[in-house]
């Protein structure tokens, strides 16, 4: 993770606090970890070989790699994420911030340029160790780059978390985590199986970014505002990101788009998961359960597609399953399977929200093509 003199966030500052909020974590001792560790490797390859008789989906970049982190060591791989995310946006916001800052209340004072970049990375630093302690498992698809190429492509668990969850409802450990395993090395198939679909995602992304007004003021009242709800208890994140909280109106046209896509392979990734642990896991539903009133109490906790908008509500995951149910029950997996046929057969959010649109109109392309 990199700083700069300029940019819109301190990105030290943020790790530094995201480290120190996500420090308050379970002590493991090494033992367990290791255990742990060992068994992510192994499980995560028998997800991937159980995802790939599922959907048929195969992976253009080798196999997958587990990587077992703490909550601060996930939280700096999420800074380093969301920096990449918001480079396009440096330059917009670096002359934004030579201008004269927000206010600071009645007194009318302006905010200096450095001063707003670590009131930035402060908030972005609480709401990432906040988070830090909601997730379980990570396959980050933004963090895909030509630089440190080992530390790319990963398939993230974060080792105290699960561990405490396995402690507090006493599940069975090799089950639980191959469950994880089976849901986020679903998403990594979905972006390395579909040759077009991580350079469309990303695309989408990069022009909801471009797309943002560089006001730096914005910017931080967004992070405060973010910070407050999850003092909460609540994600503040779930309707539409940190890029919500800064879209124009007709930004948040486009972030429905996104959100219908993040919704289909949300509801993908949960379908795909329940299908390949069926003879597998047999206490599978018991984490289902368990995992649902979990996301219900505290939200989700898949930070980066958060804070960029494209992780869609709790309910629009289960509209993505349902989407697939229907689309299912009227033409089998062959006519669901279409959606990777390319971007024009990805389901808008209005056709996740009713099927039938979406059925009608991949009949006419399927004719068309």
């Amino acid at each position: 993770m990199s700083d700069h003199t300029t940019g819109p966030i301190s990105w030290d500052l943020a790790g530094r606090v995201a480290a120190r909020v996500a420090g308050r974590q379970p002590v493991i001792p090494r033992g367990r970890t290791t255990v742990l560790e060992e068994d992510f490797v192994e499980l995560t390859a028998e997800a991937e070989a159980l995802v790939e008789r599922e959907t048929g989906l195969r992976s253009g970049s080798g196999p997958a790699r587990a990587r077992v982190t703490d909550r601060p060591g996930w939280a700096r791989a999420n800074i380093s994420s969301v920096e990449r995310l918001l480079r396009p946006l440096s330059d917009k916001l670096d002359q934004a911030l030579a201008k004269p800052g927000p206010s600071l209340g009645p007194l009318q004072v302006k905010m200096p340029v450095q001063l707003t970049r670590n009131v930035a990375g402060v908030q972005l630093g609480l709401l990432l160790g906040w988070m830090s302690a909601r997730v379980l498992g990570q396959y980050d698809q933004l963090l895909i780059e030509d630089e440190n190429p080992e530390d790319q492509d990963l398939v993230y668990y974060v080792g105290p978390n699960v561990i405490e969850l396995e402690d507090r409802f006493g599940f069975q450990p090799r089950q639980f985590r191959l469950w994880i395993a089976l849901h986020e090395v679903t998403h990594r198939l979905q972006f390395t199986g579909v040759p077009w679909l991580r350079p469309y995602f990303l695309s989408l992304v990069g022009s909801l970014v471009e797309g943002v007004d560089p006001d730096p003021h914005r910017l931080v009242e967004a992070l405060r505002t973010a910070v407050a709800e999850a003092r909460h208890g609540r994600n503040p994140l779930d309707e539409a990101g940190l890029l919500g909280l800064l879209a124009s109106p007709s930004q948040r046209q486009a972030l429905d788009r996104v959100a219908g896509l993040m919704s289909l392979l949300e509801g993908h990734g949960d379908i795909v998961m329940n299908r390949a642990a069926a003879e597998r896991i047999p206490q599978a539903e018991r984490f289902a359960r368990a995992l649902s009133e979990r996301r219900h109490q505290r939200g989700a906790a898949r930070v980066v597609t958060s804070l960029v908008g494209l992780e869609a509500k709790l309910r629009q995951y289960e509209m993505g399953e349902r989407f697939i149910q229907a689309v299912e029950a009227r033409g089998g997996r062959e006519l669901f399977d279409m959606v990777w046929q390319g971007p024009e057969w990805l389901p808008g959010l209005d056709e996740i929200k009713d099927p039938d649109r979406w059925v009608q109109r991949a009949g006419g392309l399927g004719r068309t093509a």
